[in-house]
């Protein structure tokens, strides 16, 4: 059960780690990493060289925001109508069923996710969310939240016209924009990655970008700036963190593709449940 649309992961920095390349790699999910010049020797003394992809720009300041929109146009160039943006520190992947976080080591979640999101005319965006963000609680999680940001792990609709931009929270405002402009964005609960606190991991934009912040305020003013209409600051948990008033947006339904027939019961798109008493 093989993803649709290609994997990309942007990395820097980080070819010790590589926490998301392991992890598709013990998954057999074919992927690309995305890196600068100078460190092609390091990652490809750990990663087959063909699964790497070689930027034409190093150092240029700006985060990952060039390196997401050469992404961008690179799918675009293979054909595709769809691609996929990983980060590169995430270990892992869980479904949840029953409010039950399952360790999943099957590429079926990128399908079924991709199979979900291709039902729709008017889906620009989603992606797993966070597993430290599905705890396990007394009320129902839903299979998935509607409208709202999607970071990380994001299946991107390469027909939109705008691009990422700007240096801090570019994924909550590229959602924003698409969400105002009448676009729907899925955020998957029924899939969750491990994804890394952030700063936790060395290499990324832990010191190009988050290094120069003074307790992240810069970061919550860049985007106050950009959706003053949505986008309130607050203090929580030792530093500046920004609140985005989402509710607007429940307005923006989803749009079934034309004559899309679909078949009752439950998909498991192959996967089983199997007892692992040592991941190691």
């Amino acid at each position: 059960m093989n993803n649709r649309y290609p994997i990309y992961i942007i990395s820097k920095g980080r070819w010790e780690s590589r926490h998301t390349s392991n992890t598709l790699e013990r998954m057999n999910i074919p992927y690309n990493i995305v890196i600068e010049p100078q460190e092609f020797d390091q990652y490809a003394s750990v990663i087959d060289s063909e699964k790497i992809l070689v930027l034409p720009f190093a150092n240029l300041g700006q985060g990952s925001i060039p390196v997401r929109n050469w992404v961008w146009e690179h799918s675009k160039g293979l054909g595709f109508e769809r691609h996929w943006v990983l980060d590169d520190n995430i270990n892992g992947f869980v479904r949840l069923n029953r409010n039950h976080r399952i360790p999943c080591d099957s590429n079926a979640i990128f399908r079924a996710a991709e199979d979900f999101t291709d039902r729709y005319t008017n889906i620009a965006f989603s992606g797993f969310n966070y597993r430290f963000f599905a705890e396990a609680r007394n009320e129902r999680i839903p299979p998935f939240y509607l409208n709202t940001r999607v970071y990380s792990m994001i299946l991107v609709n390469n027909v939109l016209e705008l691009r990422w931009r700007g240096f801090y929270n570019e994924d909550t405002d590229i959602c924003l924009r698409v969400l105002k402009a009448g676009w729907c964005t899925i955020l998957f609960n029924a899939f969750l990655g491990n994804k890394a606190s952030t700063q936790t991991v060395k290499g990324g934009n832990t010191e190009e970008v988050y290094g120069k912040s003074d307790k992240r305020k810069e970061f919550v003013e860049s985007l106050q700036k950009q959706h003053p209409d949505h986008v309130k600051m607050m203090w929580r948990y030792d530093r500046w963190h920004h609140n985005v008033n989402y509710r607007p947006f429940k307005r923006n339904k989803l749009k079934k593709k034309e004559g899309l027939e679909i078949a009752g019961g439950v998909n498991n798109y192959g996967m089983i449940l199997k007892e692992v008493k040592d991941r190691s």
